[in-house]
């Protein structure tokens, strides 16, 4: 039988999950993050300099590892080994009931929903895991670290690679909610229906990344009440 439902696809580094505005250093003022560290190690940077140059990497690309690999030779996996699996997430993630109220709340029998994430498998799957909602997607497509060629997002044969691993045909039928501007005008401009995820202790950009703009993920009821139990019929 075909699966005839609509995809909803979620980011998890700062969307599902806050991971970096976590690790950031004011917060973490007795611990440097190994993302940066790594910066500082094999670029020979200041922990400033690390910080700046990962956040430029990471707001120009979509993803730190994309800069490093283009700029640097940097290896994926090795990156990924000291760096993302690096992370002491179990000491800064915890399970999140409102989130997983929110995803329960979903009605599956309508849509789909399905993770996209820059990160490598290994992380991806920890943060969701960690934050207790990894049951409730039906698949991942992430950054293949191992891949000669390094696709990710916002590079159309990302959105591509997504769309077919979720099993959707079309881009009218596929949804996307991220933190990252370029990520949702990436997914608009493939023919996606986008929503820019701004995190409420960062300023509205002046122009919109794309068609709808939210603060908080609860904020998907509004905008999309036809996939959701408690708002589908008008409740």
């Amino acid at each position: 039988m075909t699966d005839s439902r609509p995809v909803f696809f979620f980011d998890i580094d700062n969307c599902v999950s806050r991971v970096l505005v976590l690790l950031r250093f004011e917060e973490l003022s007795s611990l440097i993050p190994p993302l940066d560290k790594y910066f500082q190690t094999h670029l020979s940077l200041s922990q400033e300099d690390a910080y700046d140059l990962h956040m430029r990497y990471y707001r120009d690309y979509g993803l730190a590892i994309e800069g490093l690999v283009r700029h640097h030779k940097v290896d994926p996996l090795d990156y990924n080994a000291k760096v993302d699996d690096a992370l002491p997430l179990e000491n800064i993630i915890q399970p999140d009931p409102r989130l997983r109220e929110l995803l329960q709340d979903v009605d599956i029998t309508k849509v789909k929903l399905w993770l996209f994430t820059n990160a490598y498998i290994t992380h991806g799957k920890r943060v969701v895991r960690l934050l207790g909602i990894d049951d409730l997607f039906e698949g991942i497509t992430y950054c293949d670290y191992g891949a000669e060629r390094l696709l990710c997002k916002p590079h159309e044969d990302m959105y591509r690679k997504a769309q077919k691993e979720a099993g959707e045909k079309s881009p009218d039928e596929c949804y996307f909610v991220d933190d990252s501007a370029i990520n949702v005008t990436g997914g608009e401009a493939f023919g996606w229906t986008c929503v820019h995820l701004v995190e409420p202790d960062l300023p509205l950009p002046e122009t919109k990344a794309c068609k709808y703009q939210i603060r908080n993920l609860e904020e998907l009821r509004t905008l999309f009440p036809q996939f959701f139990k408690s708002t589908a019929n008008g409740e």
